[in-house]
């Protein structure tokens, strides 16, 4: 029999854990966890270095970073956000550090130290960590007076007077969770890359540049045609555009694939881009500016470095707009300087397929937003259950973000649990 059972050992049931134990000593609380290790993700994460949250600490900026869950965060980052993070870590003797893209890890670089502090504190504060328990059932009864939740694990059941599910993206935890009455969003994948095979892109691997792209609408798609077009004509990202041996990554399609993970895998992953390399120009300021250097310039189009574009991709968009190397500016056509400067702004690319984005996979879907109030976390079908993390439909874009969804979650459903169980004495 225990006060609490937090179901799944990841970064968002520990945080939970450890707020309630610290708040309310002497309540009885195990994690379980299906694997033999806590904390996987947390493990992986950045590399190994564990991106812990982001330094953006104004909820009203902090929550456009949320695909899913934009407007239900707004409330939680108010109550707590990343400068609460950094805090809590801090007191623990863990400094993290902010790097140029705002992204923040520990000072070590190690995710071990992240770890390593969740499983002092738990040890600290006495909450079981139960390694090797697969939940198999779930299921709410009354025992006595009160309303308990029986779960098991194995062949041997667990009571508990409050639970909080954070099991992250798990389509068995799911089907317990629908059993019990609330309704899962199906899951799609978030935080991928675009596969493209285009000579434009080739042999230039590693090249990086800043970049607009935009996901372009399909004429035909089924009944909901109208409704997907909307959506595609809000798919636009810039940012940082990387190539790769197999097409783009980067965060300007990173941030693309979480905004349009629905759209994109209603497209069945086959759709086009466009990508303006220079977003500071549209196409007719550009042919102007090709215009006037062409009266200037004598050296040939490929020597001269009219724009701030990495060489060699200036070097294959000149070939694509069928302009030698030889060719000077001089006798450099109006008809292939405005091909050029199609090029660089409007260049349209086939993506064919996707890869999962190093260890970041991510999932769009899962316990509807409507069925969970968002001041306590709690389910708003069943009384003393909990969610945090991954396992309700919200997901982030690349950056820290989806851990702050965790810490966030997993602080304010021990708050709520704390609440409850005062209540109950």
């Amino acid at each position: 029999m225990y006060d609490v059972l937090v179901i799944g050992g990841g970064a968002a049931g520990f945080y939970a854990a450890i707020h309630i134990a610290e708040a309310r000593p002497n309540t009885k609380i195990a994690i379980l966890e299906r694997g033999k290790e806590v904390l996987t993700k947390v493990k992986i994460s950045g590399g190994g270095r564990c991106n812990v949250t982001h330094a953006e600490f104004d909820p009203k900026e902090l929550n456009k970073n949320y695909p899913r869950g934009e407007k239900e965060l707004l409330g939680p980052f108010h109550t707590y956000a990343s400068g609460d993070t950094v805090g809590f870590f801090e007191e623990r003797g863990v400094s993290l550090k902010i790097e140029e893209d705002g992204r923040m890890f520990p000072v070590s670089n190690s995710s071990q130290t992240i770890i390593d502090c969740f499983i002092s504190e738990t040890e600290r504060l006495g909450v079981e960590v139960k390694t090797l328990c697969p939940v198999s059932g779930i299921e709410q009864i009354q025992h006595e007076d009160d309303t308990l939740w029986k779960v098991k694990v194995a062949e041997n059941f667990l009571l508990a007077r409050n639970l909080i599910v954070a099991t992250g993206s798990n389509p068995k935890i799911w089907k317990h969770i629908e059993e019990l009455g609330h309704t899962i969003v199906p899951p799609v994948p978030s935080l991928f890359t675009f596969n493209i095979k285009d000579e434009r892109i080739s042999g230039i691997p590693g090249l990086a540049t800043y970049a607009e792209v935009t996901v372009m609408p399909k004429k035909k798609h089924g009944s909901n045609s109208k409704k997907a077009k909307l959506e595609t004509a809000n798919l636009i990202s810039d940012g940082p555009l990387l190539i790769t041996h197999w097409g783009v990554s980067g965060p300007a399609i990173l941030k693309l694939s979480a905004w349009g993970a629905r759209v994109l895998e209603q497209y069945n992953y086959q759709f086009k881009i466009q990508v303006n390399w220079v977003p500071e120009y549209h196409k007719d300021g550009l042919l102007e500016l090709f215009l006037k250097v062409k009266q200037d310039e004598k050296k040939t189009v490929l020597r001269t470095k009219v724009l701030d574009v990495p060489k060699r991709l200036w070097a294959n968009l000149i070939k694509a707009s069928h302009i030698d190397d030889s060719t000077t500016w001089p006798e450099v056509s109006k008809q292939q300087l405005l091909a050029l400067a199609e090029q660089l702004t409007a260049c349209v690319f086939q993506v064919n397929g996707k890869s999962t984005f190093k260890e970041e996979f991510v999932t769009a879907g899962g316990i509807d937003l409507k069925e969970i109030n968002f001041k306590t976390y709690q389910s708003k079908i069943l009384p003393n259950l909990y969610f945090a993390g991954e396992i309700i439909n919200i997901d982030a874009i690349t950056g820290g973000f989806n851990f702050q969804n965790a810490w966030t979650g997993g602080f304010i459903a021990a708050k709520g649990v704390v609440e409850d169980l005062n209540k109950s004495q």
